[in-house]
């Protein structure tokens, strides 16, 4: 795996999560009590041996930037290889935003061209997921195709309307590809996770871009499988797959996380998900304490009702409040007597004593970073 490097990208469009990506990238995302989004496609490509992964950056990524850090949790801060975050930057051929991946690429070709690994797993970063990437990519070798995508045939995460679908032949062969229909006709979706030849993708890139493409999957993967100039395979994931897309699925995601089965397909015991450290005292349960069913984060402070909740870092619930089948971020605050239920609660925001708030499990309230209820 030294011959194999990593390249995630964190801009996506993130209009359907709303408030949650108002001030961070999805990537930054906070989820299942102490983890962000990037924690899982990171850590699962250091745990399949890759030593050098790259960061696309391109809009709210300062807290981003904060919780990676040198990619010391991950022991990607070596001298030769690690972690290099690469952030939009202006020039006469770039603006700063990119127009999709395929852009993101072409703006980064500098970076590709100084790195010597054969072979790069590119990865989008919206997608929670444990995979093997070693497997992925010495299949890849063994298939002799141009380019090797997974999918997975959860269907949970598919979309009426959105999402990328594939064929995939009995020999593994990729066929067809389906953008954004209303009604797929196939069962396979696609993860935009990606494993090919690093000169290939260069090669590639530079083609592309001089035809005025910018969608990696649209302009490049789909033209290419149609006309039959790639020789595209499929790798299906293993483990379970939510994709973080909408408020609405990241509620859902987390709820079905506090299943120990679910859990289970998400944190192996051999591939921990690593993250940032943050110390904090253990979390105090007062007299009144109730607890159940729940994740719940050290530096918390619980003395009401907590059933079938998420809390992050130093949540309070107060004397007698009550918060039922909710989310609730760092440094929130629930007051005495309150009732909270289905609400996701972003950090530092809090519901005053004795307030009753009640959302729905398809739509569960959202109170915005550091506003009070």
């Amino acid at each position: 795996m030294s011959d194999i490097m990593g390249l995630i990208y964190t801009g996506e469009a993130d209009t359907r999560l709303r408030e949650l990506t108002t001030h961070r990238a999805i990537a930054a995302v906070p989820m299942l009590s102490r983890y962000r989004l990037i924690d899982f496609p990171v850590s699962s490509m250091v745990n399949s041996g890759i030593r050098s992964i790259g960061i696309i950056m391109q809009r709210n990524y300062r807290s981003l930037l904060d919780h990676l850090g040198s990619g010391k949790e991950w022991d990607l801060h070596g001298k030769r290889s690690g972690l290099t975050i690469l952030p939009p930057f202006l020039t006469k051929d770039s603006v700063g935003v990119y127009e999709g991946f395929l852009d993101a690429l072409r703006s980064n070709l500098p970076y590709l061209r100084s790195c010597t690994e054969k072979y790069i797993v590119l990865t989008n970063s919206f997608m929670l997921y444990q995979a093997d990437f070693d497997d992925m990519v010495e299949e890849h070798e063994k298939s002799g195709a141009d380019i090797t995508l997974m999918y997975t045939k959860e269907k949970g995460v598919r979309r009426s309307g959105q999402g990328k679908y594939c064929e995939v032949q009995p020999n593994g062969q990729v066929t067809q590809i389906e953008v954004d229909p209303m009604i797929s006709r196939f069962e396979n979706t696609m993860m935009e996770v990606f494993c090919l030849r690093r000169e290939l993708l260069i090669s590639l890139i530079d083609l592309s871009t001089s035809r005025g493409h910018y969608h990696f999957t649209r302009q490049l993967l789909q033209a290419g499988v149609n006309d039959g100039s790639l020789k595209v395979n499929g790798y299906e994931c293993k483990s379970r797959v939510w994709a973080i897309d909408s408020v609405e699925a990241y509620y859902q995601c987390n709820m079905d996380l506090l299943d120990s089965a679910n859990r289970a397909s998400i944190f192996p015991e051999d591939k921990p998900v690593l993250t940032k450290l943050r110390d904090e005292m253990p979390t105090r349960y007062l007299p009144g304490a109730k607890v159940s069913n729940s994740l719940i984060a050290d530096g918390c402070v619980i003395e009401g009702t907590v059933e079938n909740c998420v809390l992050f870092r130093s949540v309070r619930v107060g004397k007698d409040a009550s918060i039922r089948n909710c989310i609730v971020m760092q440094d929130g605050r629930i007051g005495s007597l309150a009732e909270v239920s289905f609400c996701i609660m972003d950090k530092q925001s809090a519901v005053l004593e004795s307030t009753r708030l009640i959302g729905a499990a398809n739509y569960p309230v959202m109170i915005t970073k550091n506003r009070t209820v």
